[in-house]
């Protein structure tokens, strides 16, 4: 998974901060997004996140890990 790749969350992740939804559980599983990044290194050094894949969906984004997403 890299940067500029199409996903889907395949798997229950409910967010609490969604901009249409906030502040009420949202689930994301079957949204569509754009990965921007995985996280592997923080100030050049290299680093093991929890939820390293950054999605964009529009203007909001969200943490991942890489088994909640499949290819879109």
């Amino acid at each position: 998974m890299q940067a500029g790749d199409q996903v889907q969350v395949s798997q229950s992740v409910v967010v609490y901060h969604h901009p249409q939804h906030r502040g009420v559980a949202f689930d994301l599983k079957g949204q569509q997004g754009e990965v921007v990044t995985v996280l592997n290194e923080w100030k050049g050094r290299v680093i093991s996140p929890t939820l390293p894949v950054v999605v964009a969906f529009g203007k909001f984004r969200a943490h991942f890990r890489s088994d909640e997403l499949a290819p879109a």
